[in-house]
């Protein structure tokens, strides 16, 4: 009896490390193609659910990325990330806010999309589905950090294209926020202005400056 549960103990470890050898092994491919691309344009559907809070949000965005740089446009509002300082322009207000870079690890910003699964997270095969004639493989994050205020991130990714198609991001406070991507654009041609900031044309246009 002894050596049985040996032998299935040790089974269902190499079954578990052949699972995570997968799923690191397709982030990776994921990585690597997006690497290849001069830019990215993005268009997503954002959802935000709580059954306990009663919350049910749904929306729609849009970003543009080129390397760390990105254009961000979400709620109403506009995020700018010119490599060095990151500026939130809200029209409704006329205001406009500026950060220095974020160095949060529990945040995944439009530059992380696709890279933050790469350090802090444990990586297992999950479930593989069909969506729209498309298989989506999932695969499940789990946050190293025991303090992380995320539980798990499922990542649906396009086995055709190796593009990311869904981020499913479920909190310890019961919080799911899950962004589905419509439509996945590179290599398209960008003003060689997008990712700077014009700081006079907003004083102009009479925008409170705020700098944190």
């Amino acid at each position: 009896m002894k050596h049985t549960l040996i032998f299935l103990s040790a089974v269902l470890l190499c079954l578990s490390l052949t699972a995570q050898n997968k799923a690191t092994a397709l982030l990776d491919e994921v990585y690597n193609k997006v690497q290849q691309y001069d830019n990215i344009q993005v268009d997503f559907k954002y959802a935000l659910n709580n059954e306990e809070a009663n919350i049910n949000q749904e929306t729609r965005g849009d970003v543009t990325m080129s390397g760390d740089k990105y254009f961000f446009n979400y709620l109403g509002a506009q995020q700018l990330f010119d490599g060095n300082k990151i500026y939130t322009i809200v029209p409704e207000n006329e205001e406009v806010t500026i950060d220095d870079k974020s160095d949060d690890k529990d945040t995944v910003t439009p530059s992380k999309m696709f890279s933050f699964y790469r350090k802090g997270h444990n990586a297992s095969w999950d479930i593989l589905q069909n969506v729209k004639g498309h298989k989506v493989q999932f695969v499940k994050l789990v946050p190293i950090d025991s303090d992380s205020e995320i539980e798990h991130i499922l990542l649906g990714i396009d086995v055709e294209t190796k593009h990311i198609y869904k981020l499913i991001e479920t909190g310890k406070n019961g919080t799911r926020t899950t962004i589905t991507v419509n439509s996945f654009k590179t290599n398209q041609p960008l003003s060689k202005t997008l990712f700077t900031f014009d700081e006079r044309k907003y004083e102009d246009e009479g925008y409170y400056i705020i700098r944190n």
